[in-house]
């Protein structure tokens, strides 16, 4: 029972629920708690279904709890700085015991949600919250994020998606060493050191197949080219639809002309695992989701960050005394390295980019994932002086950085924006010497923040970067709390915009 996913435990019941829009949000189904045993649910529906006068709306409303959003908005307006330290304490959760009835996986310390309709950890979007925590003087709730993901390596062999049963067949960019290095910026190999096994674990997660992979071959999240480059990709170990958003994935397989819906299915749930759900850059036509094609990609930022987590590997085995993983991974980081340059960056158009499986040799659109190999140091000089060419030219916008140039109707489109974007592309321009670039950008976007503020007293996910109001999208609405952009604009404030 604890490993079964909602559509496993009421099968034909799920299905009509979230077929039917019963709630307006797919996630919200998934979320709610039974009232009874879900066996006894599902025998209920199937007696019930067929009656005179069902309704399946009445039916849900009693045998489900369903979940509400919760309070993430402090009583009074106060100024953003003490609106975003009121936020903290509201967004904080514990759910330390496993229940069957609840598809919440079990932590071991508090953690904090990002807010909305998210209302459980999630991966990548704690890295940047932990930012603002520190800042605000709440080391201990970045503590207690760091030993969640700690236990989730540990016991799971990965970092899900998000802590919930539903979400257990995909992970988020690997950004856990990163975490390690913030929680350790005085001497970050100790870091690296105190959680090698996490680190590692992480690693085998991301190479699972690496050994037996023949050229041209693909296993779950690992690729090899025709001439044997090893590179990764986003996947994830399920092919039917994501149960949170289970409608909207059945009407673009419907969509996907000649596509086996399997195949459209992983494709969907792998642009999940990417954290960018959803954009033109995983698409054969950026205008159209039926033509999703996420793992055929090789993403320039996940294995820039694949060549992070090897860095931080050996550096925390040569801190442990163990020389032989230290330069076996430092090997790894090292030929990593050397693909960044060969294989994704593109001299001819001036920019690092995706590489596609089939046409590993035509460069793909710009996107701000671009500028993930300068965030992490993995560019050369001449090479981050072009990517702020490229910025100036096609991706800064009047309030901050453009996730791309294309505009799609996907939230990870143009015209939005979004926090983590504008602090790995800042940081990294600022790391090549770029300051006025990368300031320019932080203010931007934070200024915008704070007028999108005043204007509607609340802190979003994501922003227009075009013009000042919420960003848009996407499959739901726009969602306020909102843990990365609270983090990153502080972070900000207290750093590269510091007076």
């Amino acid at each position: 029972m604890p490993d079964l996913t909602p559509y496993e435990l009421y099968g034909e019941l799920f299905v009509a629920v979230q077929m039917g829009r019963v709630c307006d949000d797919g996630k919200t189904f998934v979320d709610a708690r039974p009232r009874i045993p879900p066996a006894a649910i599902r025998a209920r529906f199937e007696a019930e279904r067929r009656t005179p006068g069902f309704s399946l709306a009445d039916f849900v409303q009693t045998h489900f709890v369903l979940p509400g959003h919760g309070d993430t908005a402090p009583p009074t307006l106060l100024g953003i700085r003490e609106h975003i330290r009121a936020l903290w304490p509201l967004l904080v959760r514990e759910h330390r015991e496993a229940d069957d009835s609840d598809s919440l996986l079990p932590l071991p310390a508090p953690f904090i949600v990002p807010g909305g309709r998210f209302r459980e950890l999630y991966y990548w979007d704690s890295y940047f919250t932990m930012h603002g925590l520190l800042l605000d003087g709440r080391r201990d709730l970045a503590e207690a994020l760091l030993a969640n993901f700690a236990h989730l390596l540990r016991t799971l062999g990965f970092i899900p998606n998000a802590t919930r049963r539903y979400m257990l067949s995909r992970s988020q960019p690997p950004l856990f060493f990163r975490m390690v290095a913030l929680m350790h910026a005085d001497d970050p190999a100790t870091g690296f050191a105190q959680y090698l096994d996490a680190l590692q674990a992480e690693h085998a997660f991301w190479m699972a197949g690496e050994p037996s992979l023949a050229p041209g071959q693909a296993h779950r999240r690992v690729l090899r080219l025709a001439d044997g480059a090893m590179l990764n990709r986003y996947w994830d170990e399920r092919c039917t639809p994501r149960e949170e958003s289970w409608r909207e994935d059945v009407l673009t397989s419907e969509a996907a002309r000649g596509r086996l819906p399997t195949e459209v299915w992983r494709d969907l749930r792998a642009g999940a695992e990417s954290g960018w759900d959803f954009s033109g850059r995983w698409c054969a036509d950026a205008a159209d989701m039926a033509t999703i094609e996420t793992t055929a990609i090789a993403p320039v930022d996940l294995n820039a960050l694949l060549a992070g987590l090897e860095d931080a590997i050996a550096q925390g085995a040569a801190r442990a005394g163990d020389g032989r993983t230290a330069a076996a991974f430092a090997a790894r980081a090292a030929t990593r390295r050397d693909l960044l340059q060969t294989r994704f960056w593109r001299a001819d158009a001036g920019l690092f980019s995706d590489l596609h499986r089939q046409h590993p040799d035509t460069a793909r659109p710009l996107t701000a994932a671009a500028l993930v190999p300068l965030y992490l140091g993995l560019a050369t000089a001449p090479q981050a002086a072009a990517m702020a060419t490229q910025v100036r030219q096609h991706l800064l916008g009047p309030n901050g950085l453009l996730t791309t140039a294309r505009h799609t109707g996907q939230q990870w489109d143009a015209p939005n924006g979004w926090a983590p974007l504008q602090w790995m592309a800042a940081e990294g321009l600022a790391r090549y010497g770029h300051t006025a670039l990368a300031r320019e950008i932080a203010e931007r976007w934070c200024a915008s923040v704070h007028r999108v503020y005043l204007a509607t007293g609340r802190l979003l996910e994501k922003y227009d970067v075009t013009q000042d109001r919420p960003g848009g999208g996407g499959e739901y609405e726009t969602q306020d709390g909102f843990g990365w952009t609270n983090g990153v604009y502080v972070a900000f404030r207290e750093g590269l915009l510091k007076p």
